[in-house]
């Protein structure tokens, strides 16, 4: 038996089941198939416009910091200027997502477009949403080479595309959209819901940004309504 099968074992006598309980199984099915919805906050439920600046405001709220693009064409201009706002050299990592290499980054000769998963090494890392929540100012981001979740973590600097038409209100329904996308019973490997910068305040109360992975979260919001 492994660890996992002789924990459950354990579990399952102190509860005198065996696991393969009808009614048992069934609860598990039919919660597992129903998708019972959590509280959902009021503050989300607007126009999609209003939508948009509540995800502005939250996204700033929780320490990040976001700037507003009419079109995907001004992405690399204001990476370059993100870095050079910060004294960062003119190098970012992206993922193989088709959408960030459709950009123009031609128009930045001077920006270095690294692609593939970090290895830490990096201080600026771009990654493109899954979508954003405008509840909490969170962007949601799913595993794979397109965006790696190394992304996410590793860089000092995480810059995120997401656009405007795919922010919802809730997280309720930023996990229908998943749904829809992947199908019934799949997921991907990892779904990271990052609202803000890391940050611990574990020590004295103190708050510590960056403290389990990037300590600056810049949102690069696309579109319109």
């Amino acid at each position: 038996m492994s660890s996992r099968d002789t924990v459950l074992a354990s579990v399952r006598r102190a509860l005198g089941v065996s696991g393969q309980e009808a009614p048992r199984r069934q609860e598990v099915a039919d919660r597992i198939a129903g998708h019972p919805r959590g509280i959902i906050p009021a503050r989300a439920d607007l126009p999609h416009a209003e939508q948009i600046e509540l995800f502005k405001r939250m996204v700033v709220g929780a320490a990040g910091s976001i700037d507003h693009l009419a079109d995907p064409s001004e992405v690399p201009g204001a990476v370059a200027a993100y870095l050079r706002a910060r004294n960062l050299p003119l190098s970012v990592l992206r993922g193989q997502d088709a959408r960030l290499a459709d950009l123009p980054w031609s128009s930045e000769p001077t920006l270095d477009v690294w692609i593939g998963p970090s290895d830490g090494k990096q201080l600026a890392g771009l990654s493109h949403a899954f979508a954003g929540v405008a509840e909490s100012g969170t962007a949601i981001m799913v595993s794979g080479p397109d965006n790696p979740s190394t992304l996410n973590l590793l860089p000092d600097h995480h810059l995120i595309l997401v656009r405007a038409r795919d922010v919802v209100g809730t997280y309720e329904e930023a996990w229908d959209r998943l749904r829809a996308a992947y199908g019934p019973g799949t997921m991907p490997r990892t779904v990271n819901w990052i609202t803000g910068p890391s940050r611990s305040a574990d020590i004295e109360q103190t708050l510590l940004l960056g403290a389990h992975g990037p300590r600056s979260l810049h949102i690069l919001l696309v579109g319109g309504v």
